[in-house]
């Protein structure tokens, strides 16, 4: 493990919270050199606040007052995670969009994880499309965030083979467990220094990367 001080994440989440928890894992064990500063959620209801404040994390609801009330959302989020010191803000099922003023403010310093095989299904309700679609192979990109809707620079990819029989839940199950793998591992080479944003590009090991890394589960 590097001798850098731990990188300091603010995590946003909508719901349960399972990639947080899998990353605050992680940082727990020292797998990777990464600390949850903050997690904070738009609904105060979400089951993840809980599951944060369990590991000892602060966790904060911040209401997002209204259809078009979002600037108001990310103010107050923005002052929660410079008082926490946040460097890297991670999406983690987090289900709103976030404003272009506020992504170009944060650019480079915002990774998302999206359950398809981007460029492929952007958006929502992928598992559902790749089955209607009959595709073989379906999985998961952790991503830069960029204004464009899950369009950033990707940089690692699960992939999952699509199995006969399967269903919604029984494709996300399989898609979701990947993703507590790799989107880990990315946060990793970020604090490690061995990812980093240049010139609108994702760059691994001082290396464009013109293409995502790829990790086939079912090799």
């Amino acid at each position: 493990m590097s001798e850098r001080p731990a990188l300091r994440l603010g995590i946003l989440i909508s719901g349960r919270g399972s990639n947080m928890a899998a990353i605050a894992r992680q940082c727990h064990d020292r797998r990777i050199g990464a600390q949850v500063a903050v997690v904070i959620s738009e609904r105060p209801e979400a089951a993840g606040l809980t599951t944060a404040r369990e590991y000892g994390i602060p966790a904060r609801a911040i209401a997002w007052p209204g259809a078009d009330r979002g600037a108001q959302f990310e103010a107050a989020a923005q002052t929660v995670l410079a008082e926490a010191g946040a460097e890297l803000i991670v999406l983690a099922g987090f289900m709103r969009i976030l404003s272009s003023a506020f992504v170009l403010a944060h650019a480079g310093a915002i990774l998302n994880i999206h359950p398809s095989l981007l460029p492929k299904y952007p958006g929502l309700h992928t598992h559902r499309r790749v089955l209607a679609a009959g595709e073989r192979t379906h999985g998961a990109t952790v991503h830069f965030v960029t204004p464009e809707l899950d369009g950033g620079p990707r940089v690692l990819q699960s992939r999952i083979a699509v199995r006969p029989g399967d269903t919604e839940e029984t494709l996300s199950a399989r898609v979701q467990a990947t993703e507590h793998i790799i989107y880990p591992r990315v946060i990793g080479w970020c604090a490690e220094g061995r990812l980093v944003w240049r010139d609108a590009l994702a760059w691994l090991d001082g290396r464009p990367l013109a293409q995502p890394l790829l990790e086939d589960f079912d090799a």
